[in-house]
């Protein structure tokens, strides 16, 4: 009897720990996914979308609004804005006073994985079979400018394994959907999931806009899209703001701080409400006794970001430039040039340029110049031997033709 009650009792304890063993077990996908080391996180089997953001807190959501990038102190986010979304309870709620808290002149935001990942930590995501990244936009008023929308592009140990992106894009006051082409992308590792850009030139006075509902998605129907080729004519600055604007006046060389830039100067433009005015003093505040800047495509690019445009259309570069005295010599302005990683595929140069002091068309002369990719839309230098004093001078309608 005593037997039978000790058997009865080890039954009773074991058969619990059996349920327990039987309910956590892994599944044999479970156990692959446990055994397996990936380089990114696994998405649910043949998935028909991914999201980024639906709704404020919303259990589906991925990716994380961490990457304050350029003039991060300009950008105000609000992610649960409960005025109009499109559709559900919330939606998000940007500002950007293009102050240039940073003395950047542009600023934006990377979705991550996790929060703060620039490449040192794994953590994106394996979205192989997505096609397309949707996602809707309006401004507060209508007419404000984003310099771009993309998505990975993130560098560092553990690199993003595809950079696509779309822009410039002049929002409405409405709601309107925007998509990004992915088909043909490989998407096995994207940390960066989404990502905006603006600049102050663009959005001189501020901007105020809102995103929702953005997410991946498996549309069978999309077809990959080859490299662009650019038309004609494309501008590097045509006015302060103006949707037709490429390339940043980010890249500050030699003594940058003897430099002062504004791209929305009143002061006599060539054409339109705007032009470019640049102060250089000359005061060799780097020690380098020469300066210089490049406009980029992104801002600061140097040859480490695959974005160069395709411009094997155009013929000639031509501006218009001015002195605030005449005189005022510029050692050289070139297009291309950038070498990296991702260089410019050729270069063109001309000068020294002494300046007029009235406004006077330069040209560029590029046939037989291979342009198609260039990161460096438009270069000048100078230095204290030629200004001595230092040199103020104006430019104006910079465009490939």
């Amino acid at each position: 009897m005593k037997k039978l009650l000790v058997v009865l009792c080890a039954s009773i304890l074991v058969l619990p720990l059996c349920l327990f063993a039987a309910e956590n077990a892994p599944t044999v996908t479970q156990a692959s996914a446990v055994t397996k080391t990936t380089e990114a996180s696994q998405v649910p089997a043949a998935p028909k979308e991914f999201v980024v953001y639906v709704d404020k807190s919303a259990r589906v959501n991925h990716y994380i609004p961490s990457g304050w990038m350029g003039d991060y102190g300009d950008l105000k986010l609000n992610d649960q804005y409960m005025l109009t979304p499109h559709s559900g309870t919330t939606c998000m709620q940007f500002t950007y006073s293009a102050k240039k808290s940073q003395g950047q002149g542009w600023a934006g935001i990377y979705w991550q994985n996790p929060a703060n990942n620039w490449g040192s930590k794994k953590g994106g995501f394996d979205l192989t079979g997505m096609t397309k990244l949707t996602f809707w936009a309006r401004g507060a008023k209508g007419g404000e400018i984003i310099q771009k929308f993309l998505l990975g592009g993130i560098k560092g140990t553990y690199p993003d394994s595809a950079s696509v992106e779309l822009g410039p894009i002049e929002l409405t006051d409405s709601w309107k959907q925007y998509t990004i082409n992915l088909a043909g992308q490989d998407l096995s590792y994207i940390n960066g999931g989404f990502c905006w850009v603006t600049t102050a030139d663009l959005n001189a006075g501020g901007c105020e806009f809102f995103l929702d509902d953005i997410k991946f998605e498996a549309d069978p129907t999309m077809k990959p899209e080859g490299k662009k080729q650019q038309g004609m004519p494309f501008y590097v600055f045509a006015d302060k703001g103006s949707i037709n604007n490429h390339f940043i006046p980010s890249g500050w060389m030699g003594d940058y701080g003897d430099m002062k830039y504004d791209g929305a100067s009143n002061e006599d433009p060539y054409l339109g409400d705007s032009c470019i005015k640049i102060v250089y003093n000359g005061q060799a505040t780097q020690g380098a006794r020469w300066a210089g800047i490049y406009w980029q495509n992104p801002a600061n690019n140097w040859g480490s970001v695959d974005a160069g445009y395709d411009l094997s259309k155009t013929t000639k570069v031509t501006f218009w430039a001015r002195g605030a005295k005449g005189g005022e010599r510029i050692e050289e302005i070139k297009v291309g040039g950038i070498m990296g990683e991702y260089s410019d595929s050729d270069t063109a140069t001309i000068g020294p340029v002494i300046l007029n002091k009235e406004w006077t068309q330069y040209t560029i002369d590029l046939k037989g110049k291979d342009l198609s990719y260039i990161i460096g839309g438009f270069c000048w230098a100078t230095n204290i031997d030629v200004n001595p004093e230092g040199a103020t001078f104006y430019l104006d309608e910079i465009k490939y033709e």
